[in-house]
């Protein structure tokens, strides 16, 4: 099991930037798939990004592609997801998730599935305004 504490969320205007931060605890982090997911009030959870152990794939869903980008530092046992040209609609509690094992390639559907993780975060608030 795995720690995972997520920071950086905030109100922007439309247009701006966040980069969301999320540690993790444990000497194992390396060996985690992580993933970025989102919650709007009223809506379900949505897949936001994921990204490979080594950091070498990585997965957006159409509606962030272009827009979010997720990296990895394995030696500071965190994950980052870089938020720009935000939109109100990304308005959102952002949350990180990890599974450990497997191995790259993965499918999209694997890496877009809830089920997959079994390591959460509190979760962050992001508020864009317009």
């Amino acid at each position: 099991q795995v720690q995972l504490v997520e920071s950086g969320g905030g109100l922007v205007q439309a247009g701006g930037s966040l980069r969301l931060s999320c540690a993790a605890s444990g000497r194992t982090f390396r060996s985690y798939l992580m993933g970025w997911f989102r919650q709007a009030p009223g809506k379900e959870r949505e897949f936001v990004a994921a990204i490979s152990q080594g950091g070498g794939s990585s997965y957006y869903p159409d509606s962030v592609q272009g827009r979010f980008t997720i990296s990895r530092d394995n030696v500071k046992n965190t994950v980052y997801l870089q938020m720009d040209s935000l939109k109100p609609e990304d308005t959102a509690v952002y949350y990180c998730a990890g599974r450990t094992g497997g191995n790259p390639p993965y499918s999209f559907s694997y890496v877009s599935e809830e089920r997959t993780y079994d390591n959460w975060g509190q979760g962050t608030q992001v508020t864009v305004s317009s």
